[in-house]
């Protein structure tokens, strides 16, 4: 089955690439910044689905690019879908936690109510709105806290950071799941091949990796595997302020995910001995 993806540098459509029989195209390929482009591709295309890995993933700068952010977070997917649904192709989508305010303290369900903090979170639910809007066949696929040996994030942040301190402070009361974009590449491979094969029904679903914990136990972690002596101080998210806020509760339920699909939650600490393997920081 061949699949066409969109964002091949980033941390999930790297990995997506490493699958057989995937097309994968970066900017120079298909530019998100033209939604008209993205669509005539796949109007084109021999593909029998469609991911698309590609967003505007800058939180913070989000707030000050609000356009940008909308065009390639919310327009080009919305062309997207629309193309798809006219081809007859299911289309898997990543999308956020961030569409949630992170208020409470459950994991939250597909259905919950969504209540963006900011730009980002915003352009990210108005992507989800368009993709179910076009009448295709589709799978919103919401996620948390992705890392990977691949572009920017807090395992590679953590390990740059510990190579000029011995201490740092980080956040504790942001709960929620790192998830490998392995993991996530793996799952959707799996959701679109169902898709096409109509093997499972449209939806947004929930995929984070297990057990849930705080950005200080998750940097404890990292620490403890790769025998570094770094102190780590927890400190509140007030302490810590951003240009965006950060959801406090970011735990996703996953289980509409297991029952439609059969894909269970991923551990992230097989995963993070995977990547710190490959980052060559293994103890």
């Amino acid at each position: 089955m061949k699949i066409l993806v969109f964002g091949k540098t980033g941390q999930v459509g790297s990995h997506l690439g490493r699958h057989p029989n995937v097309i994968s195209l970066g900017r120079a390929e298909a530019d998100l910044g033209n939604p008209a482009h993205c669509a005539a591709i796949i109007e084109k295309t021999d593909a029998q689905a469609v991911i698309n890995a590609a967003a505007y993933t800058a939180v913070d700068k989000a707030e000050e690019e609000p356009d940008l952010a909308y065009l390639i977070n919310a327009a080009a997917p919305a062309a997207m879908a629309l193309a798809a649904a006219k081809k007859g192709v299911p289309m898997v989508h990543i999308s956020t936690d961030y569409v949630f305010d992170g208020s409470g303290d459950r994991p939250r369900l597909p259905t919950d109510e969504v209540n963006p903090l900011g730009v980002y979170g915003s352009t990210k639910l108005a992507g989800e709105n368009a993709i179910r809007d076009a009448g295709g066949v589709y799978a919103i696929l919401r996620t948390s806290w992705v890392f990977s040996a691949v572009g920017n994030n807090f395992v590679k942040t953590m390990l740059r950071l510990s190579e000029t301190r011995s201490e740092l402070g980080v956040v504790h009361d942001q709960i929620g799941a790192p998830t490998s974009a392995t993991s996530i590449a793996d799952a959707c491979i799996e959701i679109a091949k169902k898709l096409a094969r109509v093997d499972a029904s449209s939806g947004i679903y929930h995929f984070a990796g297990t057990p849930d914990v705080s950005w200080a136990g998750f940097a404890k972690t990292i620490f403890e595997k790769v025998g570094k002596d770094v102190r780590i101080n927890a400190i509140p998210t007030s302490d810590y302020p951003t240009p965006a806020k950060r959801p406090l509760n970011s735990r996703l339920d996953c289980n509409g995910l297991l029952k439609e699909f059969g894909i269970q939650r991923p551990s992230w600490q097989s995963d993070l001995d995977d990547v710190l393997t490959e980052l060559g920081e293994r103890k």
